[in-house]
Order: structure tokens, then sequence, then C-alpha cells
């Protein structure tokens, strides 16, 4: 039987600052998302990346 691995990489750009609307200037993510990225499964990793963070820049303009 074979497995089929996913690694879904960090969104993290390196401009790691936060903006007063409590999101990160470079990836768009909360403090809490940042923190929690380690114990998320790839389902919840893909999920933020290709749903929740394109919304949030696009918000963000």
């Amino acid at each position: 039987m074979n497995s089929v691995f996913r690694a879904v990489l960090s969104p993290c750009t390196g401009v790691c600052t936060m903006a007063d609307d409590g999101y990160c200037h470079g990836c768009h993510r909360t403090t809490a998302e940042i923190a929690g990225w380690i114990r998320m499964d790839d389902d919840e990793r893909l999920r933020l990346m290709e749903t929740v963070l394109p919304e949030r820049e696009a918000r963000r303009g």
C-alpha cells in the first residue's frame, strides 16, 4: 500500500510584524494561527492558505 505524503509549507514571508488589525503584515495570519501552525494537519493548513489568507489579503487591499 502506497501512502501519499503532502507537506504544506508555511505562508511566512519573513515580514513578521503585526498590524493594528491583528494580522501579520507579511502572511496575514493571526498570532494564534502562527503559533498553532505546527499543530495543524495538512487539511487545516491548506484551507488557511487556499481560502482564509487570500480572502484576508483581498479585504486588506
